[in-house]
């Protein structure tokens, strides 16, 4: 994988920046390529951001879900931790969508590290990102629910199912249940309306491109008020790939091969997306 271009990014709210060429360090199993770190303000840490091959281009925040503390789901036959899972399938996009060049890249963790849900929205926020995609892996009482899902927000649930995933979510993270009140949240959920519709669009058109290549629940779009997907300032998804309580879906994540394939899906629905909005500036 060859990490293209440099080009520079405003930096105005953020603390510093640190540039990566050829002859610095490269994480594991990585080439040298143009980066910039962006060290923010604590208690985030440092966020790499990969190049397009064009300067300018869009940038997109793949978020891996859980991380650190918060394992998440359990898979029901090799008690694979989603933690791992969500974070190896988001290098292997990251990787993608890196070597088309066609896209800015950033990731809100690449590697095991608590990060809480608001951070990984400021992330997407303060970088200015154009799309924000959070990946995770559903888990059921039922051992045959099986397939993804792909998730906007909504003030109300599209179904009970949809809403005890976002208190899920929450509850892992240890959110409380009602969020904090204020003018600041008031004007945030004013600007978070302003982004529904579009985050509703690009759902419908991850699932045209998910049809065929991955296995999807029955009616895969659901809304519900994931916290994770507020005060992005982007359209914003969170993406279920598959049942871990599932033994089929859990096979199918862990294996190489077809993790390539929905990998494959998700890169081009969102560089897809990025040229929508390259062409529309």
């Amino acid at each position: 994988m060859k990490l293209r271009g440099a080009g520079l990014i405003a930096l105005a709210a953020l603390a510093g920046c640190t540039r990566h060429d050829a002859g610095g360090d490269a994480l594991p199993g990585e080439e040298q390529g143009g980066s910039l770190t962006l060290s923010l303000s604590d208690p985030l840490t440092d966020v790499r951001v990969i190049e397009a091959r064009v300067p300018g281009r869009p940038l997109v925040v793949i978020d891996a879900g859980h991380g650190g503390r918060d394992p998440g789901a359990a898979g029901i036959v090799t008690g694979i931790k989603e933690k791992e899972l969500t974070l190896a399938v988001v290098r292997e996009l990251r990787d993608r969508l890196a070597k088309d060049g066609r896209v800015r890249i950033a990731l809100t963790r690449e590697d095991d590290r608590t990060i809480g849900l608001d951070n990984r929205s400021d992330i997407a926020r303060r970088l200015g990102a154009a799309l924000f995609v959070s990946l995770h892996a559903d888990s059921s009482n039922d051992p045959e629910a099986r397939g993804a899902t792909v998730y906007s927000l909504s003030e109300v649930a599209s179904d009970a199912d949809a809403a005890r995933m976002a208190a899920q979510q929450d509850a892992s993270a240890g959110v409380p249940a009602a969020a904090s009140g204020g003018v600041r949240a008031l004007l945030a959920d004013l600007a978070m309306r302003d982004t529904m519709s579009a985050s509703a669009d690009f759902a419908v058109r991850l699932i045209g491109q998910a049809k065929g290549t991955m296995t999807l629940r029955p009616e895969p779009h659901r809304f519900a008020a994931f916290r994770v997907l507020r005060r992005t300032e982007a359209p914003a998804v969170l993406v279920e790939v598959g049942y871990l309580s599932n033994a089929g879906d859990e096979a199918m994540l862990r294996d190489p091969a077809q993790r390539a394939r929905m990998v494959a899906a998700l890169a081009r629905a969102i560089e897809t997306e990025m040229a929508l909005k390259a062409t529309a500036r």
